[in-house]
């Protein structure tokens, strides 16, 4: 997993702030392959977040913990921000939690398929099988075919799979299944924020949304028309539009309003 930089493009001059990646929680920076190349122009940066590809050993130390530790990664690299965050799913939740710890390090913040409403009856108990299951590779198989990997990232995505401890799978379902994982100061962050889920994503996810419009006036809330949660895979172009629109002030008009 130490194969895959979290730095790309330093040669890229300053015309536009750094773009950071937050990856979900059953993959790591290296997922962000294809937005790396997509945004040549700018400094990127893909970092493992604690307990995830190279960190896969720390121990997870909590959403406010995880957002200083992206803080803390962006300062050892130089940047100081402002940069403009994008984070999918468990990524859209370390970002938002970014935002409200370290305002002034985000200049726009895209966030797709975030847990942000308590999890029902049904999620947790999906949860639960999903960690029973968390060490067999037949599982994280299924999984790589279920998101439409290509065949040549599957094996990846099996062998990182199976680095997640589920003990830090557990603590993390602890923190956000109960109450959603909706930092209660977002307020603090008040730039440019874009809400979004895949139109074909469960109910659950729509309600997520509804909580951060809630909570964030100035959310732009939109849906990704016939995407499933991990869309940035499932149609890299219509992701990497939609985020260049986003990055350059705009909302990509395919998306649908909820």
């Amino acid at each position: 997993m130490t194969d895959h930089p979290e730095l790309h493009h330093e040669e890229a001059g300053s015309a536009h702030p750094p773009l950071l990646f937050l990856h979900g929680g059953t993959v790591a920076g290296w997922s962000w392959e294809e937005q790396v190349a997509a945004f040549s122009d700018r400094k990127v940066v893909t970092p493992d977040l604690p307990g995830f590809g190279r960190r896969a050993r720390d121990d997870w130390p909590g959403l406010p913990g995880a957002a200083d530790a992206v803080a803390k990664q962006l300062a050892e690299l130089g940047i100081t921000g402002p940069v403009d965050v994008v984070g999918l799913s468990f990524g859209g939740i370390v970002g938002l939690h970014v935002a409200a710890r370290h305002p002034r390090l985000v200049r726009t913040l895209l966030v797709s398929g975030p847990m942000l409403a308590p999890a029902g009856i049904a999620l947790r108990a999906a949860g639960r099988l999903q960690l029973g299951v968390w060490n067999a590779p037949w599982y994280w198989k299924a999984q790589a075919a279920a998101m439409g990997l290509p065949p040549d990232a599957r094996d990846l995505f099996v062998r990182h799979g199976l680095t997640i401890r589920r003990d830090t799978m557990h603590r993390i379902a602890s923190e956000i299944y109960p109450r959603g994982a909706l930092p209660a100061d977002i307020s603090r962050y008040t730039g440019p924020l874009l809400g979004l889920a895949g139109a074909r994503e469960s109910a659950y996810f729509r309600r997520s949304l509804g909580a951060l419009r809630r909570a964030v006036p100035q959310a732009e809330i939109r849906l990704a028309p016939g995407m499933h949660h991990m869309w940035s895979i499932e149609d890299t172009g219509l992701f990497n539009d939609v985020t260049a629109s986003w990055l350059a002030g705009r909302v990509d008009p395919r998306l649908l309003p909820l």
